[in-house]
């Protein structure tokens, strides 16, 4: 079994309403998404997957979506009305059903990714160079 990771980065806003910490106040990060996928490497081609595929697969799936984007909690009242004020000045908006939070988005992404990656290991997600979740079954 070989594991092959590839890794991909996005900008995005986001805030965590009703965090005690400063987390609770607008902020971006540029975050970094690790998918790793498993599987054995002897197709003919010695690949578990071509990584040119993989970056498409996550260009399409998770930068298309989230890049430059302000990621809002459709659960959160706040959230909700600034992502309204957002969209009306002709800015970009991701609504997703759970709190922004590396955690979260980890499982978000690796179910979105589980469908066309049968061989989905995890997807990690860092919010900064030395802070990340990762997201596995």
């Amino acid at each position: 079994m070989v594991t092959v990771t590839k890794t991909v980065r996005f900008d995005a806003a986001h805030v965590l309403t009703n965090h005690a910490g400063l987390c609770r106040n607008l902020h971006g990060h540029t975050y970094r998404v690790d998918v790793s996928v498993a599987g054995e490497a002897d197709g003919g081609d010695g690949m578990v997957i071509d990584f040119k595929d993989l970056k498409t697969l996550l260009a399409e799936t998770v930068c298309a979506r989230f890049d430059h984007a302000f990621i809002y909690n459709t659960g959160s009242e706040a959230e909700r009305e600034i992502a309204e004020v957002v969209a009306r000045h002709g800015m970009r908006t991701a609504a997703v059903p759970f709190r922004s939070t590396a955690e979260n988005l980890a499982r978000h992404f690796f179910g979105e990714l589980k469908a066309h990656l049968p061989g989905i290991k995890s997807v990690r997600v860092w919010e900064t160079a030395d802070s990340c979740a990762e997201y596995s079954e």
